[in-house]
């Protein structure tokens, strides 16, 4: 028995075999699901990375930000799937402006760029998949600890505490269907996304110094697994949580 079996995942984010959303995917398969991924961009790219799965999986075209693309989400997955049991929202950007130092610079249309993205997209998302939640379903979306400033993070780090606060809202409202919202917040790994960060290296060794467990940017295991957990239906009662999943560096002060 799989902690996912007879389950139905819909996975966002899956960019290259490194990718956070990769790795949940493969776990989630071996744990029995179903696995539907979106990909934005070259689809043929998320195509192609998919194809090492365990399994074979369809791959939706899903830009966050065309609304014509989510008001008609519910009914492209419904080609694939009578229902959705669980979710994966590992969606984040930030244009160049808005990161590396130029915080006090960054004009309105790059904020809100980092903020539709980044943050409302976690609400935009479950909205229009909505139709297709199953009873008791779970939303997992990834986030990194946005209880202090990172120099360099900027404005995606406003956009991760925005996040957190829609998590809660959004697990507010969708509480009463049976739908639980949570949030893994993971340390730094070595992705595609993190490398478009200028201060993900310093940020790396203040993890590997500070984290009590440790840490590997390089192996997401432990952030897939977290993500799995509470995609399963071993956490019937949590929702509105942040779990943390970074060898405990968020407990240690500087």
């Amino acid at each position: 028995m799989g902690l996912l079996d007879n389950k139905t995942l819909l996975v966002t984010g899956v960019l290259t075999p490194s990718s956070i959303a990769y790795g949940v995917a493969d776990l989630a398969q071996r744990e029995g699901a179903r696995v539907i991924v979106t990909g934005y961009g070259r689809l043929s790219l998320v195509r192609k990375v998919v194809e090492r799965l365990p399994e074979p999986v369809p791959v939706i075209e899903l830009d966050v930000a065309d609304e014509e693309q989510l008001s008609s989400l519910s009914a492209r997955v419904g080609e694939h799937a009578d229902r959705i049991d669980g979710v994966l929202h590992a969606i984040a950007f930030a244009p160049q402006s808005a990161l590396g130092g130029n915080f006090l610079n960054t004009e309105w249309p790059d904020v809100a760029t980092a903020l539709r993205v980044s943050t409302y997209s976690l609400v935009s998302l479950a909205t229009a998949l909505r139709p297709l939640l199953a009873e008791n379903a779970s939303i997992v979306g990834l986030d990194f600890d946005a209880s202090t400033a990172y120099p360099g993070y900027d404005w995606m780090g406003v956009a991760k505490a925005g996040l957190e606060s829609a998590a809660r809202y959004l697990a507010t409202y969708l509480g009463p269907q049976g739908t639980r919202v949570n949030l893994v917040a993971a340390g730094p790994i070595r992705t595609v996304a993190a490398s478009n960060v200028p201060s993900f290296d310093d940020r790396r060794q203040d993890w590997s110094q500070r984290a009590p467990l440790g840490w590997d940017i390089s192996d997401s295991t432990p952030v897939a697994r977290a993500c799995v957990a509470l995609l399963s239906d071993w956490f019937p009662a949590t929702t509105g949580e942040i779990v943390h999943v970074d060898g405990g560096a968020h407990a240690v002060g500087n």
